[in-house]
């Protein structure tokens, strides 16, 4: 990216590498709350596992799936926030950050994966639907939907809001909804309802878990590719920076997420001649602090080349 004025100057001069290498704190999510989750939604699986056999009902076998998924979810959450945890370090000089990323890639695409195969049953028991056992799936989803409120009170508990928790949250939720339809599809049956409205509810369940897999897919995707992170404008930040005084140019601006709630800028800046190249670091970096919150910057600062007016062309 390029700010300011655009010229054929070859920054000749001083060169001064600009620091404020203040790392944003490892990324770490309370691994307690986690294990907390987790303990609760794996006991409860077991449980719906039995009861949904038993019941025959496919929003409860769902449901229970969805939490196996769950308990997979938050067991590589837990895992990729002991790594994000571990010190920057030989050649990850960044750190382990972006292991919570990747946790939250996996578990968007295993919300779909699973979406997928929840759809394609729940399309099947339209056209020839089981007999269900609508009390039994009313008192084990309301059962499970406590322990879904638990865990995911749980979850919200942890310390830092990164989007390998979002992702564990996610699954808890979409778990949640399923505990409900659960509940929903159960009580229309108890009362004599049709029995397509079991499968009706796992596919509610499916497209909710679609909506909620993308939306981390997405965010998750955006730090990988190295995006400038939402409500970041790397052209507003140029021209900001290109209006501080004694500042001639701006280019080679990136902005980007080095995980959650790690946002890196790193920027080649041109100063007048004779100018301190230090100050203009320093007023640089308060700017990007205090207007854009962006603690980690890596500035490379440069003095104006001088060129003579009259261009003396050498003899042949």
């Amino acid at each position: 990216m390029h700010s300011g004025r655009a010229d054929g100057h070859s920054h000749a001069g001083h060169e001064h590498s600009g620091g404020g290498h203040q790392h944003a704190p490892s990324a770490h999510a309370d691994r307690r709350w986690l294990a907390v989750a987790l303990a609760l939604i794996a006991g409860f699986m077991a449980v719906e596992v039995v009861a949904g056999l038993l019941a025959g009902s496919l929003a409860l076998l769902s449901d229970a799936a969805h939490m196996l998924t769950d308990a997979a979810a938050i067991g590589l959450a837990l895992f990729a926030a002991r790594l994000a945890a571990r010190p920057a370090g030989g050649s990850y000089t960044f750190g382990f950050g972006r292991a919570e990323i990747v946790s939250a890639q996996i578990n968007g695409a295993a919300l779909f994966v699973l979406a997928g195969v929840i759809a394609v049953e729940g399309v099947r028991r339209l056209g020839s639907p089981p007999d269900v056992d609508g009390p039994v799936v009313v008192v084990v989803g309301a059962v499970g939907a406590l322990v879904n409120i638990a865990a995911f009170w749980a979850l919200s508990r942890a310390e830092r809001q990164s989007l390998n928790i979002a992702g564990a949250r996610a699954h808890v939720l979409a778990d949640l909804y399923g505990s409900v339809a659960a509940i929903t599809a159960g009580a229309v049956i108890a009362f004599g309802g049709p029995a397509e409205v079991d499968a009706l509810a796992a596919l509610s369940v499916a497209a909710l878990m679609l909506r909620s897999g993308w939306s981390l897919l997405r965010a998750s995707t955006r730090v990988l590719l190295e995006a400038a992170p939402a409500g970041l404008d790397p052209d507003e930040i140029g021209r900001t920076l290109v209006r501080m005084p004694g500042i001639v140019e701006i280019h080679d601006l990136h902005v980007w997420e080095v995980t959650s709630g790690f946002v890196a800028v790193a920027a080649h800046v041109v100063v007048a001649p004779e100018d301190d190249c230090h100050l203009r670091r320093r007023e640089l970096q308060a700017v990007l602090h205090e207007q854009f919150g962006i603690r980690h910057t890596t500035l490379q600062v440069d003095h104006e080349s001088w060129q003579p007016l009259v261009q003396i062309e050498p003899r042949e």
